[in-house]
């Protein structure tokens, strides 16, 4: 019987910590599930795991409180009570207000804010609406947070109350053994599934480099930051990471040097595409009519088309740093420690345009346009980079076009100055189906030859192949811009797309694997390239018109694109290498392409075609 009752004292000292900050545990609690409930609202299914994880979380927070004196813990509630009310009104305002919680770009601008800045937005965004939102819920947990503390604060002890609670002690010494016992089941079982996204969090709060962090975000088994704090943990981990990189940016900038320039094409146009599968395009076989105006002036003889074209990468962050910096893949050092080409060109006095319809800040900014941008939207960087930049975000892409005339017809674009263009589309991201005007759409299900296919896939193919159409007229719009200019045209998307293609019938998108295989290679990293020359370039520069005829079968990664630019505007910088100019004899037709930094295209690729002859 001795032993029984010291095995109860343990066994009750589990429910001490709960106990002893049973105001603090309740309150967080509800507010742990208001929060979640805030977030996740909209979204068809909230995380399996909200309740055993909030359970264990704030279990080990009771834990550590009361191992303080009750002093300072009383101090440290204080403190946390700010911190946790704070972060869960801010992130709950963010979602009403913006659509998004706390993420990097948000925690960016608010660092950019000035005290003038933060008053007016107070004022403008402040209003009754925003207390009768979800937000009202966690402010008024709070109001009866502060009432309940006001009342206990008062000591009302009176005669009554105090028989009761001697009466009822011998009751509690039977009952917290049974709590402790509760505790130790709920703590092990919280424990037991909390412990994957505990590992999961871990993992992505230790990555060096940014660039790791999306591929990170792109698991299967990725953390589901569930809670602000753990929002606000990897927010300031982001801007951490890119701040190195920013840093290192900047003192590169500052190294650019310039020997001369010759100004070879007046106006040089860059447009980027995105996630564009080059078997859905007509200039690569595809029996779908959904590229007919490329086709057309592919039989002119103005547009050439590349034939053997990789993206290192199938992650926009990663293609847009090295299509930016001179690095090329398996050169010393980091991407960030070379110059970014954009820079110099426009120190070679190049005008430089940037229309882009994704990478401009916003609060509601995924990682991935987070990390793909940020080094695109430093104050620093892009004032070294261009003159001239779009503000707005579009529906679709066609804008861009609008974005440009409107910098032409208010003079910030002169018509005598060299001009490099860099146009970036959103194309065929997903979702398919907004990325086409629904008066413009012209494929439907009942297009496609396909039994194996579900009627819901084959409507996801069928928005596909309207969006690549759709960009097939967005892309021959820009050229029309074009056409009576000295001018040449360089598109390549980003990346390439899963799209219900052989050995994977059933799935679209990326699948981010760590192992590369054929198929994949071919869906996800094999892009479509061409190369457009206007008839007054041709007739000013046959030699680099015939050139760019003569390389249109070289294989080619795109990380070495940015020499091929530098070489078409007649710019001789340090920085320069023939060798990955893909339009001289001194190219290296033979260089490694490497896949994610780990698979050599072209390894893999000849051991398939091996295999299955």
């Amino acid at each position: 019987m001795k032993y029984l009752k010291i095995a109860a004292q343990w066994i009750g000292k589990a429910f001490e910590p709960i106990r002893l900050n049973a105001t603090f545990f309740v309150t967080m609690y509800v507010l742990g599930l208001l929060c979640s409930w805030i977030e996740m609202k909209d979204k068809p299914q909230g995380y399996a795991n909200l309740w055993l994880e909030l359970f264990f979380d704030l279990y080990l927070v009771c834990l550590l409180l009361t191992l303080l004196p009750l002093r300072v813990r009383r101090w440290v509630r204080r403190v946390l009570y700010v911190l946790f009310y704070g972060l869960a009104v801010v992130d709950a305002f963010c979602i009403v207000k913006f659509q998004s919680p706390i993420t990097p770009t948000m925690l960016l601008l608010v660092g950019e804010t000035t005290g003038k800045e933060a008053g007016e937005f107070l004022t403008t965004y402040l209003s009754a609406d925003v207390l009768l939102s979800p937000l009202g819920w966690i402010l008024l947990l709070m109001v009866v947070h502060a009432v309940c503390t006001k009342v206990v604060k008062l000591k009302l002890k009176n005669s009554i109350l105090k028989p009761q609670t001697s009466i009822l002690k011998p009751q509690f010494s039977i009952l917290t053994p049974l709590a402790g016992l509760l505790t130790i089941v709920l703590f092990c079982w919280s424990a037991y599934a909390s412990w994957p996204n505990k590992q999961a969090f871990w993992r992505l709060m230790s990555l060096e480099k940014i660039g790791y962090v999306e591929h990170e975000l792109t698991r299967k088994d990725r953390a589901t930051l569930y809670e602000p704090v753990y929002r606000l943990a990897f927010s300031m981990r982001a801007n951490s990471l890119t701040a190195r990189q920013i840093d290192q940016l900047i003192e590169t900038k500052d190294r650019v040097s310039v020997d001369s320039c010759s100004f070879t094409s007046p106006n040089i146009v860059l447009i980027i595409g995105e996630s564009y599968n080059k078997y859905h395009s007509q200039l690569y076989g595809y029996e779908k009519e959904t590229t007919p105006w490329q086709l057309k002036r592919r039989q002119r003889g103005e547009l050439q088309v590349f034939t053997d074209v990789v993206a290192p990468w199938n992650l926009t962050s990663f293609v847009f740093k090295h299509l930016f910096s001179l690095y090329a893949v398996g050169d010393t050092g980091e991407w960030c420690d070379y110059p970014l080409f954009t820079e110099v060109f426009r120190k070679a006095g190049y005008h430089v345009t940037f229309l882009t319809n994704q990478f401009l800040p916003k609060a509601k900014e995924a990682v991935y346009d987070f990390s793909g941008g940020f080094f695109l939207n430093n104050p620093e960087l892009s004032a070294a980079q261009f003159d001239s930049r779009n503000e707005h975000i579009h529906v679709f892409d066609e804008k861009l076009i609008d974005d440009y005339r409107q910098l032409v017809s208010n003079g910030e674009i002169k018509p005598d100055k060299p001009e490099l263009t860099i146009y970036h589309l959103y194309g065929q991201h997903v979702d398919y189906r907004i990325r086409c005007p629904k008066s413009r759409m012209r494929f439907k299900p009942s297009d496609y030859d396909r039994p194996r296919m579900s009627r819901r896939n084959l409507q996801v193919l069928a928005y596909y192949d309207n969006a690549v159409m759709y960009n097939d007229s967005v892309v021959d719009a820009i050229l029309r811009v074009y056409e009576d200019q000295d001018a040449i045209v360089m598109y390549v998307p980003d990346h390439g797309e899963e799209v219900f293609g052989p050995g994977a019938e059933h799935f679209f998108g990326r699948m981010h694997s760590t192992e590369i295989t054929a198929r994949l290679a071919r869906e996800e990293f094999e892009i479509p390239m061409w190369m457009w020359c206007s008839h007054k370039y041709m007739v000013n520069h046959p030699e680099i018109a015939n050139q760019v005829v003569m390389a249109k079968n070289r294989r080619l990664m795109i990380d070495a694109l940015p020499h091929t630019l530098l070489y078409l505007g007649g710019i001789h910088t340090r920085d320069y290498r023939e060798r990955l100019n893909v339009l001289v004899p001194e190219y290296d037709e033979q260089r490694p392409r490497i896949l994610k930094a780990t698979t050599d295209y072209d390894e893999i690729m000849n051991k398939n075609k091996k295999d299955n002859e």
